[in-house]
C-alpha cells in the first residue's frame, strides 16, 4: 500500500473511548488512514486490554481486533496537567470520541463545549447506552442490557426457549459503525462548511434500525417472536441438520423452490398444495421443515454442497465454526485474515476491514498498541521539548511511577 493515498489520511482522531463502541469506530477510522490517539488511564489502560481468557503473553488478542493501527498515550485525566497536554492535543485534532455514561465528560472538563473552546471546528462524538437526554439517560449501560432492551433477544433463539443473546456484541458493533459513519459524514460537512459538529449516540437508539423486517411486523399489528433459524417471511430460509453438521438453505422465491426440490429429488414437494407459494409455505413453515429435515439428513454437508450449490447453483451454505469461517479458500483469496509484525509476539493476525477500493487503499499500518507507548513521541510531535516533556511527567500528567 502506498502512504498518502488513504482517504482519511490528515485526520487525527482523539479517542477516549474504552472497550468497543467507540474502540471499534476508531479502528474503522484507523483503517481509512485516520491517526487515531488512543488516551488511556495510566497503569491500567483501556479495561478491554484485561478482557479475557485467553491472553496471548499476558496481552488480550480480542484487545488486539479493536485496536490495530492506533498510538496510545497515558494522561491523568484527573490531573491538572494531564487535562492542560489533552486540550493542546485537542487544539490540533479533528475528532474527539468518548464513551462516557452523561455528566462524567463534564466532571472531568471533557464536555463538548470545554473541548470546543480549545478547538472550535472539531467533530465530537460522545456515545452512551441511552443517549445524552431522556429518562434513561443516566442508566448504565452495556451490550447485554441493550440486546435485551432492543427487542433483539425477544426474537432470537428457538421458539420454545428462553431469549438469546447474539454471540457477539452486537450492539456495541452496530453503535461503532453508526458512529463512524456519523463521524465521516460531519467531516464531509466540514469541509463544504467549515463548521465542527456535535454527535449524540446512544446505544439503544444505534440497534433499533436494525429490527427492520420485526418492526415492519409490529407496524402491521403483529408480534415477532422467536424462531430459531427460520425466517418470519420466508420459507424454506432456515438452517437444517444433515448427516455430519448443519446447512443454511435460502430458496427464497418459486424458481430456486422449484430448482430445490429437484435437486433434492423430492419433485413431489412442489406440487404439493401446502408449499405451492411462499406465503404457502410460510403457513406451513413446521411441516415443510420435517419434511425437507428428513431429506437433509441422509447425506452430509459436503455431499450437499456439492449437489445444491456446484451443480444446481442454488443458495445454501455450510455452518461453519469461527476458524473455519476465518481460514477457508474464500477468505484466503480475499486476503480477509492476514498478519502484521508485533515488536514482541513476531507475526500476529489481523482481520482486514472489508472496504476495497479501486482509486484508494486502506487497511492496517501498524499493530496494537502497548499502553502508553507513543505518550512522549506524540508530544514532541506537537512541539513540546524533553525539559517540557519531563515538567508534564513531574506534574503527574502521564500518571504516577
Amino acid at each position: 500500500m502506498t502512504t498518502g493515498d488513504r482517504i482519511l489520511d490528515g485526520v487525527t482522531v482523539v479517542d477516549l473511548t474504552t472497550f468497543v463502541t467507540g474502540g471499534f469506530c476508531s479502528l474503522m477510522l484507523a483503517n481509512q488512514g485516520a491517526e487515531v490517539i488512543k488516551v488511556e488511564r495510566p497503569g491500567v489502560g483501556d479495561d478491554n486490554r484485561h478482557s479475557g481468557p485467553p491472553f496471548i503473553d499476558g496481552e488480550s488478542p480480542y484487545f488486539w481486533t479493536i485496536n490495530y493501527g492506533k498510538k496510545s498515550i497515558e494522561l491523568d485525566l484527573k490531573n491538572d496537567a494531564g487535562r492542560e497536554a489533552l486540550y493542546d492535543l485537542v487544539g490540533e485534532a479533528d475528532v474527539f470520541l468518548q464513551n462516557y455514561r452523561p455528566g462524567t465528560a463534564e466532571r472531568l472538563d471533557v464536555d463538548e463545549e470545554t473541548i470546543r473552546s480549545h478547538n472550535d471546528d472539531i467533530v465530537y462524538c460522545a456515545i452512551s447506552a441511552f443517549g445524552q437526554t431522556g429518562p434513561w439517560r443516566e442508566r448504565p449501560g452495556y451490550d447485554l442490557m441493550v440486546q435485551g432492551m432492543s427487542g433483539i433477544m425477544s426474537v432470537t433463539g428457538e421458539a420454545d426457549g428462553r431469549p438469546v443473546k447474539v454471540g457477539l456484541p452486537m450492539t456495541d458493533l452496530i453503535t461503532a459503525m453508526w458512529a463512524a459513519f456519523g463521524i465521516s459524514n460531519a467531516l464531509y460537512r466540514r469541509e463544504r462548511t467549515g463548521d465542527g459538529e456535535y454527535i449524540d449516540l446512544g446505544m439503544l437508539d444505534a440497534a433499533l434500525p436494525w429490527l427492520s423486517k420485526q418492526a415492519g411486523k409490529v407496524f402491521a399489528g403483529e408480534s415477532p417472536s422467536r424462531m430459531g433459524t427460520k425466517d418470519p417471511v420466508l420459507a424454506p430460509y432456515q438452517t437444517f441438520e444433515t448427516a455430519d453438521g448443519y446447512l443454511n438453505v435460502a430458496c427464497l422465491n418459486q424458481k430456486l423452490w422449484k430448482g430445490l426440490c429437484e435437486a433434492i429429488d423430492r419433485p413431489e414437494l412442489a406440487d404439493d398444495e401446502r408449499f405451492e407459494t411462499n406465503a404457502d409455505r410460510v403457513e406451513h413453515m413446521d411441516e415443510l421443515e420435517a419434511e425437507l429435515e428428513r431429506t437433509f439428513q441422509e447425506l452430509t454437508t459436503d455431499e450437499w454442497m456439492t449437489l445444491l450449490v456446484d451443480e444446481a447453483g442454488l443458495p445454501a451454505g455450510p455452518v461453519h465454526d469461527v476458524e473455519d469461517a476465518l481460514y477457508n479458500e474464500q477468505t484466503e483469496a480475499r486476503e480477509s485474515v492476514t498478519s502484521i509484525e508485533h515488536p514482541e509476539h513476531g507475526e500476529i493476525p489481523v482481520i482486514e476491514h472489508p472496504l476495497k477500493y479501486d482509486r484508494s487503499s486502506s487497511g492496517f499500518e501498524s499493530p496494537p498498541p502497548k499502553l502508553g507507548e507513543d505518550t512522549r513521541s506524540v508530544f514532541r510531535d506537537l512541539g513540546y521539548d524533553e525539559a517540557e516533556l519531563d515538567e508534564l511527567t513531574d506534574r503527574g500528567a502521564f500518571g504516577t511511577e
